[in-house]
């Protein structure tokens, strides 16, 4: 009969060598082509348990938790300081699915750092954010951004306390103006004040105060005053991110 050939297969030596292994439990450190290199716990080839990862070609390194290849866990992530060419943290915190997840803080900068919670790499949930003009913000975050209740607390002293929505003040909130003694209190559109009242609030220890205190108004209804107004802005809202609201 005759005689069939088998189809040669088109596989690299290197990845059907690596392949066969079948590298399980601790192990040395392996290198790959690229020059990056790990070494730590394996299960069915693949990176599971505890080790760490360095990346020769952006010079960061993971130390921590591993499962089914991918950062899993609790684990530390560094970069290669260009000056010291020490390693200095990035993240300290855990991981699902190689994202950051749960709870972890990122360093920005020596002066810059967010503590809180994570959602698939981004800032979700509780969080504390510390920006290098020394500003603070302490409150919730969707995706990278300031959402639902927050304090922000400027390098002044000044501070803002309300609702946030799309990192931009929005809705019901306070801003005190500590170093002139005053706080206005209303709404808020897109981190614009619409609406309001401006009162006097610890102006005897004020830095810089206004010459005269505020004078009282009197509403039968104040109340309803800002109410009708707050309606009216929030509808506008809606109108200007509604698509029906555009014309052709």
């Amino acid at each position: 009969m005759p005689y069939l050939k088998r189809p040669q297969t088109t596989e690299p030596l290197v990845k059907l060598w690596d392949r066969k292994a079948q590298k399980c439990g601790p192990h040395h450190t392996v290198y790959s082509v690229d020059g990056d290199q790990y070494t730590g716990d394996w299960l069915d080839n693949k990176k599971q348990g505890k080790g760490t990862q360095v990346w020769k070609k952006t010079g960061m390194i993971y130390d921590g938790e591993w499962r089914c290849g991918k950062r899993e866990g609790f684990g530390t992530l560094s970069k290669t300081d260009p000056e010291t060419k020490e390693y200095v943290r990035v993240f300290v915190g855990s991981w699902r699915n190689d994202k950051k997840e749960g709870a972890g803080t990122y360093f920005y900068s020596p002066s810059a750092f967010y503590e809180g919670q994570w959602s698939e790499d981004q800032r979700s949930g509780w969080g504390r954010m510390q920006y290098e003009n020394g500003e603070l913000y302490e409150g919730e975050w969707l995706k990278d951004k300031r959402h639902g209740q927050g304090l922000l607390l400027l390098a002044n002293g000044n501070r803002f306390v309300g609702t946030w929505s799309d990192g931009q003040k929005n809705g019901h909130g306070k801003f005190l103006y500590l170093d002139r003694g005053q706080l206005y209190e209303g709404f808020w559109v897109d981190g614009v004040a619409k609406c309001g009242t401006v009162s006097d609030f610890g102006r005897e220890a004020a830095d810089r105060p206004p010459v005269y205190p505020i004078p009282k108004v009197c509403l039968q209804d104040s109340q309803a005053v800002l109410m009708e107004a707050q309606a009216y802005f929030t509808e506008e809202k809606e109108k200007s991110t509604d698509p029906k609201s555009y014309g052709c």
